[in-house]
């Protein structure tokens, strides 16, 4: 069913990963704007301020939610902006089945990709060196510039399998495991 729509869940993360890599370098220092974020989180409070690199691995990793809305708040026009580049990302990339109402992949009935789409993006994706050596590590300690630090594994059990390097999981109700 490579036609078939359905919700991306958090691997929505990939292209928020794309979008934010075009516009952030690796030592921008980035704040948190926001502490009450749904679903998964690493408890990040509001005001404090992190490298780019460091929220990267958050959201990648552990799938923190509250990583990835610093990443897209932290956007020139805040996250309105960030989602409308997701999805002009996507025509660019010829998603034609794909669509995003937010970065991290909650909104299971407006969030939508196929299959393709999703095999597609991940193609791309891996392409980026980057976030190909994101992906591919299982575990990280990051800290905020205050020192606080935050041990943090990728959720991809997979990895431990020999030829495994990547790329993103997912999980909402709606959606069940995506990856």
């Amino acid at each position: 069913n490579p036609s078939l729509r359905f919700s991306p869940a958090s691997t929505t993360k990939i292209m928020t990963t794309l979008v934010a890599l075009e516009e952030f370098s690796l030592t921008d220092i980035l704040t948190v704007f926001k502490d009450d974020v749904e679903g998964s989180t690493l408890g990040l409070q509001k005001n404090e301020k992190f490298t780019f690199e460091d929220l990267l691995y958050a959201m990648m990793l552990p799938s923190a939610n509250d990583a990835t809305v610093a990443i897209a708040q932290n956007y020139p026009g805040g996250e309105i902006a960030f989602v409308a580049k997701m999805n002009e990302k996507a025509k660019e990339l010829g998603l034609n089945n794909t669509h995003f109402e937010d970065p991290v992949g909650l909104l299971d009935e407006r969030d939508y990709t196929t299959p393709l789409d999703l095999a597609r993006l991940s193609s791309y994706a891996m392409k980026n060196p980057q976030l190909a050596k994101i992906v591919s590590t299982k575990n990280r300690v990051i800290s905020n510039t205050e020192g606080k630090k935050y041990p943090i594994e990728n959720l991809n059990i997979l990895l431990d399998i020999p030829g495994v390097n990547g790329v993103k999981t997912g999980f909402t109700q709606e959606a069940g495991q995506v990856l």
